[in-house]
Order: C-alpha cells, then structure tokens, then sequence
C-alpha cells in the first residue's frame, strides 16, 4: 500500500472549472441508503447490498461540519457556506477524478427536511446532507462546538462553557457522521474529515472501518497545553484525534502542542512527527491551508473592473477606502478595529472625504448568545462613529450585514485600499489571501494581525498586535499615508507568498502524506 498514489485529485485543473453548487447529486442520507440498498437487492442480493464494495459508494470521502453551501435565508435556493473551510476546500472539490462525497450538515433541522434538496447534475461529487435534530444541534454546535471548543481553542477570549450535556450530543452527532462515513466509503478508500466539530471521529470511524484510510485536518488554531488541559473530556479529543493516520494543523505550534499533550496525558509514546498509538503509527504535521491562487482573470475582467469603479463612486471617491471582510464573531476583532479607526478620524482630524471603512459582516452562529450580542455591540459602535464623524449624506463607515458572492468581493477587494485582518487569534484567514491575491497591479496595503495563521507567510503586511489600540492607530495611519513605491515592493512579495503556496499544493501535499500512511 505504501506505492498508493490518489487518484481523485486532478491537480492541474482545480480552481478552472464550474462552481461547485452547480455539480452536485444532492440525496438525503437516508434515503440514498435506502435507494442504494433497495436496487442492489434485487440485482445482487442482500449481501452485496451491505458490502462496502457496492457501486455507490465513494473512493475519497470529505467530512465536514457542514455542506459546501446552505438554504439561503428566503428559502429560495443554495448559497456557498461561509468560512474558511468551504473557501478552501471549493478550490479543491470542483474538480475532481474519481469518485468523491461530502458528508454534511446543510443547515436544516430533520424537522425542516422536505423531500426537496437542491441541485443535481453530474456524478463527480456527490453531497449527502446529515440531518440533524434541533435538540442535538442546540447541544453539538451551539453547546459544545461553539460554546466550549470554539472559545477554548481561540485562548478563550470568550470563557469557555464545560457542561456534560452538550457534550453527550457531541458524542452522538460525532458517531452519527463515522456511521454515514462508514457507509459511503469504499472498501480501502480515504477519508478526509474536517475540523473542530468532529474530533472523535476518526477514532469512531476506525472502530467501524479498520481497512480504510483516515485524515483529519484542524482548520482553527490547537490551543496551548496549559488551556487544552482545562478540558474535563481532554483525553477523549486527544484518543479521537488519534484515531487518523494523519492529523493536520495549520502552524508548527499547533504540531508541538498536540505531541505534548498525548506524551503528557500517556496516551502515545514516540517523538514528532511520527508517534505510535494502540499499535499504530501516526503522523501528525503541519499543512497550512491555502486559496486558489491569483485572481487576476477574475479581477481584470470587465465585470468586475466595472463593479470597482461603481463601489469607489458610491463612496464618493475618498482619499482611502479602508475594507474589513469577517464572519460576524468575537474573535475577529472588529470592535478594536472600529475603535481604532475612530481614533484615527479624531487624531487625524478626517472626514469622509479623506477615509471610511466598509465593514462586510457575514451572519454567523445568529442563534447563539454570543454572537446576537457581538452583533449588537458592533452595531452600536457603527451608529456611534457615524454619528460623531459623518456629515449628510457621507457616512464614513458603510456597514454590511451579509454574504456575498465571490464576484461583489473581488471588486470590492480591486476597490479598496487598504485591507484591515485583524482578529484576536485565526487559523489562517484567507480573507488576507485573498486580497493580496486580487491586488493584480502591485498596489494596496495589507493590515494584518500577528495572531493568524498568514502572518508567518505574509511578513510583508503591516503586522499589527490587535490588542494594542494605539499599535492599530498607527498601523491605519501608515497604510494611508504609504507611497506607492513601498505599496509595490510589499504587495509583490506577498503576492509572491501566495502563489508559491495554493489550494492545490495544500490538498495535494496532505492526501499525498495520507496515501504514504499503511
């Protein structure tokens, strides 16, 4: 096995092809099996039927949280999913050789489910939306998804939340996607599963499906030792976790913290990065995740170059357009952001002639308590600013409560000035990828903070402590007064960062690592 090389990833053509809401069979998990099952039986028997052999089943399995895309609010169609693992992994996904199948949450409650799923065209990917209850959503995601292990993993901004409840439905929303992976997955096939939602997944699904491959890659920082161990489940996580062959991080430090832990708690013996588990080998290593490279064709083209030029007259043309583009959520710091951008109109004596800040906020989590107030709290704060800074008909801070689609934010991308990245603590953040990405003529100012995974890759930012309101002041006040000649140098060499370092390259160097694994 150890010659295995992936077959379902065209590398060559990924991130050229149609959107990937556009290729997807959409079947309810139940009565895909059903179906499967019911057409086997009479041409095959029952035993061929239960075989992970079957024809429908998939040779690389994704398992995530939730599905590329989600009802849209109006309940009118599909609209991509937010956040980082779906800008990612949409690179990868839309092209494919081979079978593949995302396992997801596509939003709705199995109360809500309507025989009605969404599109369907080609058998390259197919989606298998998970149903979920109310009851075990409240407990998994909103409890302890988001309540203890978001918080926990972001150096618990937010106090994390430890009750034994919302860790039961953990559990079983957990068992609940290894049983739909253990279905779908050929037999000796690969499987692929995603982020902090789903920890104990690869030990569960091991415990189903020994003959196959397992992967799990951590899309959020790992917290620090002294933090992880407040956890009153810290070794369940760590046995989940060590279930995969291949564990994934975005930073070294992430790397380092893990090995600690599971030598600290006995639960695997060996040093990094290859350490040994119940008999097995298990490798653990770091794979900063990526976008699709250069957007260059998308942003000079004219559509897009004409959605610029309208943003920009909208604004009234002002000397700096300021841009922030988060999912609405505690960690992003977006309160400092504003606040600091406060202090740079009042110390600078600026109106709207000279700055404004657009602020795209996307709807994240609306149901959970911390968020309907972070909402609140910066909702507020734009009312505020505007009020003390803004005349008639010049607000100097447009704020955006909303999705967009990839084309409205390449221009806005194109239109803007300076980009501010600025969260308390991220992963990655391929928002600064992104932008760097779609600064085709060598121009614009990142601003980014030091507490994201980007900023050991893009050091030619404007690198900023988001804790340090006077430090972000300064930064907001050098990226405006900055000469396009030091724009240029900057922006070259991060553009330079950001192609060396695709999608492509992140996908292929962990299935290419998880193939090696026996």
């Amino acid at each position: 096995m150890s010659g295995y090389k992936p077959t379902w990833l065209n590398r060559e053509t990924i991130g050229h092809s149609t959107p990937m809401s556009q290729q997807l069979r959409v079947r309810t998990l139940t009565d895909s099996n059903d179906d499967r099952a019911e057409d086997r039986k009479e041409s095959q028997g029952q035993d061929e039927a239960d075989s992970p052999q079957s024809a429908d089943v998939a040779d690389l399995v994704v398992v995530a949280n939730r599905l590329p895309f989600q009802r849209s609010a109006t309940n009118e169609g599909w609209i991509p999913s937010p956040g980082g693992l779906v800008t990612a992994m949409r690179a990868v996904l839309e092209n494919l050789d081979g079978s593949t199948a995302w396992i997801g949450w596509d939003g709705l409650t199995s109360e809500e489910t309507t025989a009605e799923f969404g599109p369907s065209s080609t058998d390259r990917l197919t989606a298998v939306p998970l149903a979920l209850t109310q009851e075990l959503i409240d407990g998994f995601y909103d409890g302890f998804a988001n309540g203890t292990l978001w918080p926990l993993y972001h150096d618990a901004i937010r106090r994390p939340a430890f009750d034994a409840t919302a860790w039961s439905a953990y559990v079983e929303a957990n068992q609940r996607f290894a049983e739909a992976a253990a279905r779908w997955t050929a037999l000796g096939g690969t499987v692929w599963v995603h982020d902090y939602h789903l920890q104990l997944v690869p030990a569960l699904l091991r415990e189903l499906r020994p003959d196959i491959r397992i992967g799990f890659f951590l899309h959020i920082p790992f917290p620090p030792p002294e933090l992880f161990a407040q956890l009153p489940w810290r070794n369940e996580i760590l046995r989940g976790l060590l279930g995969a062959d291949l564990i994934g991080f975005q930073e070294p430090a992430a790397v380092r913290n893990f090995g600690f832990l599971v030598r600290r708690f006995n639960l695997a013996t060996g040093d990094l990065p290859t350490i040994s588990y119940g008999g097995r080998a298990v490798h653990v290593g770091s794979f900063p995740v990526s976008i699709a490279g250069d957007y260059g064709d998308s942003v000079r083209s004219e559509p897009v170059r004409a959605a610029a030029a309208e943003f920009r007259a909208r604004l009234q043309h002002p000397r700096t357009i300021f841009l922030g583009v988060d999912r609405l959520d505690y960690t992003k710091g977006i309160e400092a952001r504003l606040e600091a951008f406060r202090r740079l109109l009042t110390e600078d004596d600026l109106d709207a002639r000279e700055a404004v800040l657009v602020q795209v906020a996307v709807p994240s989590r609306e149901d959970v308590d911390f968020y309907q107030r972070e909402r609140e709290h910066v909702e507020r704060l734009v009312s505020d600013i505007n009020g003390q800074h803004s005349e008639l008909g010049s607000p100097v801070i447009h704020y955006l409560y909303r999705s967009m689609e990839q084309a409205e934010l390449l221009a806005l991308y194109a239109a803007c000035d300076v980009a501010l990245v600025t969260p308390y603590r991220d992963g990655m953040n391929l928002v600064a990828k992104e932008y760097v990405a779609s600064r085709v003529d060598d121009d614009g100012v990142l601003i980014l903070s030091e507490f994201t995974g980007a900023a050991r890759e893009l050091r030619d930012a404007i690198l900023v402590n988001p804790h340090d309101g006077a430090e972000l002041v300064a930064a907001l006040r050098t990226a405006r007064t900055m000469v396009p000649e030091e724009q240029a140098r900057r922006m070259r060499q991060l553009r330079k960062a950001v192609k060396s370092w695709t999608a492509a390259d992140w996908a292929t160097a962990f299935l290419t690592q998880l193939a090696k694994r026996v």
